[in-house]
């Protein structure tokens, strides 16, 4: 009988054991942090009605979703169509429309799950990927100031992951649809079509987008085109300085003018948050892809890692459970794509594997003996400390080796000796050095070498 090749699709993020950690160590820091402000778990499926699914999001995005095909026993014979979640931003719409008289106003949830896209195979592009969400979901209206507490909760998240300098780059969607207002564009849909192509600028380059916008597609003059690039080209170095180049664009249409108001005062309050200024600017050219943003949006890229591109984006949605609800649920979300994050960090050499989620490795050096050995784990599980018995014995030199290959720093030695003199050899892997401590002083000594090495680490 033939092997079926054991293998993987392209598209998946599949890691060893102490790599899984370090990811695995990441999610539990967003929780935290996520946490510290406020903020609420759920869960949805990972499939969906594609109707539901697909109600507002462009063609672009619609291309990139899995259907799902069943031949399973469904309720009635019926075969709806079903699609796989390609974000985690549509179903939480669907979530507060079907569950909107269960919950509290404003409602403020943060989703760690898998979502799923149609992606072209590539270096740093994944199919199946983790997202780490935040959204805060009004009913009736949503102050603008929510939109600056999502900066901070972001700059709590970087801050302990320790991935270096980081800035959270913001613009409004308000204030570019009524600057283009400005120069002539006024119908909705070509805005949408502009603002997708100014955020190709810093992939595609200003020649390309002035190309394209003077193009029988757009038809605009060189000069209106020449004047989206200056505007979407400005940048800031300091608050002072983003409060003044929102002047300095001068008067314009209703919507210009809202938008200007609402990014001068999520500026500010993002300062009163404790955010650095050093951490967050102006940049004109954020205008994120999808269609249901109608406000402020965000991307955040690495300072010294520029070619990462955005590790974190979101934005204001003022109408995205109209689909499902007659009810007015505006909100304002951020994501972070954990997947991408990790594999670009450690493809950089920002983050490497982690030590294992197991303390210490109890050997054995007599069967008759494991009794003893097994009291001995039990002993430091009770005390919170992860322990790992070897059960099949072996050359003492072999278990050493299997610790030091599984991450386990710590292995307990346990002989006749040892026991009869009421101590335990600890043996330090990573130091290559060992020591004994009374069996009544273990636990003691082994959390302050567990502390240490956690500093070290």
């Amino acid at each position: 009988m033939a092997l079926t090749p054991a293998r993987t699709m392209p598209g998946v993020l599949e890691l060893l054991p102490l790599d899984q950690i370090a990811f695995q160590r990441m999610l539990d820091v967003i929780r935290r942090n996520y946490e510290r402000f406020g903020f609420l778990p759920v869960e949805t499926p990972v499939i969906e009605y594609s109707d539901v699914l697909l109600t507002k999001t462009g063609g672009e995005t619609e291309r990139q979703v899995y259907f799902v095909q069943s031949t399973g026993a469904l309720e009635q014979g019926e075969r709806p169509d079903l699609a796989l979640r390609f974000d985690l931003t549509v179903p939480l719409a669907r979530y507060v429309a079907e569950h909107e008289h269960d919950l509290s106003f404003p409602f403020r949830r943060y989703q760690m799950q898998r979502v799923y896209r149609g992606e072209r195979a590539q270096r740093g592009r994944f199919r199946e990927f983790y997202q780490c969400d935040i959204d805060v979901i009004g009913k009736d209206n949503l102050s603008v100031r929510y939109d600056a507490e999502l900066p901070a909760v972001i700059y709590s998240v970087f801050r302990e992951l320790n991935i270096g300098g980081f800035t959270i780059q913001l613009n409004n969607r308000k204030l570019m649809r009524g600057y283009f207002e400005s120069l002539g564009v006024t119908d909705p849909e070509q805005q949408t079509l502009v603002l997708r192509e100014v955020d190709k600028l810093d992939k595609r380059g200003a020649d390309y987008v002035r190309e394209t916008l003077t193009g029988e597609a757009f038809g605009l003059s060189a000069d209106a085109a020449q004047k989206i690039l200056d505007f979407v080209q400005v940048r800031s170095t300091s608050l002072a300085d983003a409060l003044s180049k929102l002047d300095a664009l001068g008067p314009g249409p209703e919507a210009m003018e809202q938008g200007r108001s609402e990014l001068k005062e999520v500026l500010e309050l993002i300062h009163a948050f404790g955010v650095p200024e050093t951490h967050y600017a102006l940049n004109l050219s954020i205008a994120r892809g999808l269609d249901y943003y109608t406000g402020t949006v965000y991307e955040t890229t690495l300072n010294d890692h520029p070619q990462i591109g955005s590790i974190c984006s979101g934005g204001r949605y003022e109408n995205l459970a109209g689909q499902y609800t007659k009810s007015h649920l505006p909100g304002v979300g951020i994501s972070i794509g954990l997947t991408r994050l990790y594999w670009q960090l450690r493809d950089a050499g920002l983050i490497g594997t982690a030590r294992s989620t197991v303390d210490v490795l109890v050997t054995q050096m007599d069967a008759a003996q494991l009794p003893a050995y097994l009291a001995v784990a039990s002993e430091l599980r009770a005390a919170g400390i992860a322990t790992e018995v070897v059960l099949d014995g072996g050359k003492l030199g072999k278990q050493f080796k299997y610790a030091d290959r599984a991450g386990i720093r710590f292995v307990i030695v346990l002989g006749e000796d040892e026991i009869a003199k009421g101590v335990v050899t600890v043996k330090d892997l990573r130091r290559e050095d060992q020591f004994e401590v009374a069996r009544t002083e273990l636990i003691k000594t082994l959390r302050v070498e567990l502390a240490q090495a956690e500093i070290s680490n």
